[in-house]
């Protein structure tokens, strides 16, 4: 039930190629998972009525997209069909007898669980994975795998509408990255303790045999590390496993870094990846590699070939050279950081900021001055309204108009526009050659990237 999502399509293609017949339900399925599941041979039924279930499958897996209400779900819960959701499955089905690489935290979960995955792939390890976002080095986002590593994203969000448990908890551990800790998903969260209270959950069930590799200079992440019965790794700054970056191409955009082990050089590394917070990523990388017995002489041609993330740092076009980015970052610390790594990236280059206030958490008031802080690193910053906010209490929305005026406190050219239309109408007609346009939103954005990119091909012509 769900099976237009990304994971969950994925994870149909999982149980096809492990030999199961699979059907599955959706509200809206178009390219690329309708193409996806037809290629797969799998029956996809429109809508979540009660007769989808008429021919009792064995086992029903729920997306958590699925509401209790709706009357598939109704028709599930009065039968005698068992049912689970998507990561109990994955945890009951794939995760028995591999050595599980779960990589956890506030930011930068999807793409260190692509680099392990990649790392572990140019090995010839043949790994499992879940990744959250779409890997360029993969033509899918999980797949079966048929070696002893599978690495999954974990994802602190809950699990379903009968689980509310995060989904990493159904991940079994025997390596966990811990990237980060901060306060996110305003909607299923009360706090940054009740944040730390779910990732602890996470520590629990890495084993003693195992290893949590923590981001040492978060003080969050080490206070819920505190409580591992596992060995623990630390990383970043002056920490077991740290990095350097030694030479950044600002034409190729690609960077050379070291990783160091106890202040001794592992290896130096090409890698696409920009900024300093990606370059932790990456040792974190390094050390869940070492901990899965990835071989340390593969580590090099895997960091040279890896292709990255779409929507992160993603460039999809440069019409009258100017640069445009597709980039996911949404909470205040991924904007802050995506800009820095943008500006480290590309040097001087005027670097425009356009950014939706999309998530549950971005929609409301909790980060209102911390965004101001946010967007330090851009020359120019436009702020759309926030995505619809009818179900969020007026004294705790985002007010854009209130960010816009802080930002130019703060010395920042700063303006807010009504919709996608207006945004690119106005980019288009104020960028200049040479400029870097960084698009932010964790959704579609009402399509602003194809409207900006075709306003600009009409006044400088295509690339």
């Amino acid at each position: 039930m769900g099976i237009a999502g990304t994971a969950m399509a994925a994870f149909a293609g999982m149980l096809k190629d492990a030999g199961h017949r699979v059907t599955g339900s959706d509200t809206a399925v178009y390219p690329p998972m309708s193409t996806y599941l037809a290629s797969l041979g799998i029956d996809v039924m429109t809508g979540y009525d009660a007769k989808n279930l008429a021919h009792r499958p064995d086992l029903v897996v729920v997306g958590n997209v699925i509401r209790a209400s709706y009357p598939e779900a109704e028709a599930l819960l009065a039968s005698d069909l068992p049912y689970c959701s998507f990561p109990e499955a994955l945890g009951r089905l794939f995760l028995g007898d591999t050595h599980n690489v779960v990589v956890a935290g506030t930011h930068g979960k999807t793409t260190t669980t692509a680099l392990v995955a990649w790392l572990a792939e140019s090995a010839g390890l043949d790994p499992g994975f879940l990744i959250g976002g779409v890997a360029r080095n993969f033509d899918r986002t999980a797949r079966r795998g048929a070696g002893r590593i599978f690495v999954v994203e974990g994802d602190e969000y809950d699990t379903a509408f009968f689980d509310k448990r995060p989904k990493f908890v159904h991940y079994r551990p025997t390596t966990a990255i811990l990237t980060s800790v901060e306060f996110d998903h305003a909607d299923i969260y009360r706090d940054v303790e009740h944040v730390e209270e779910a990732f602890r959950a996470l520590v629990a069930l890495v084993p003693e045999s195992g290893t949590l590799i923590v981001r040492g200079d978060d003080p969050r992440a080490m206070k819920v590390a505190a409580s591992a019965r596992a060995t623990v790794w630390t990383y970043g700054p002056g920490q077991t496993f740290d990095g350097r970056t030694d030479a950044i191409d600002a034409r190729t955009g690609t960077a050379t870094f070291t990783a160091l082990r106890n202040g001794e050089p592992i290896g130096t590394f090409e890698s696409a990846l920009v900024g300093q917070h990606n370059l932790y990523n990456q040792v974190a990388a390094v050390a869940a590699s070492f901990a899965a017995g990835v071989p340390a002489e593969s580590l090099a041609e895997g960091f040279r070939t890896f292709a990255g993330i779409r929507r992160r740092q993603e460039i999809i076009g440069e019409p009258g050279a100017i640069t445009v980015i597709d980039d996911f970052a949404h909470h205040p610390t991924a904007v802050a950081v995506t800009l820095a790594a943008l500006r480290e990236r590309f040097g001087q280059r005027r670097l425009w900021a356009v950014w939706e206030p999309r998530s549950a958490t971005s929609r409301r008031a909790v980060f209102q001055d911390a965004y101001a802080e946010a967007f330090d690193g851009a020359d120019q910053v436009v702020i759309a309204r926030p995505y619809d906010q009818s179900r969020i209490p007026e004294d705790d929305r985002l007010d854009s108009d209130r960010l816009v005026r802080a930002l130019a406190d703060r010395g920042v050219d700063a303006l807010t526009l009504p919709d996608a239309g207006a945004i690119a109408a106005t980019v288009a007609a104020r960028a200049h050659p040479h400029d870097v346009v960084a698009i932010l939103s964790n959704g579609g954005f009402d399509g602003l990237h194809a409207k900006l990119l075709a306003l600009l091909e009409a006044r400088f012509g295509a690339p």
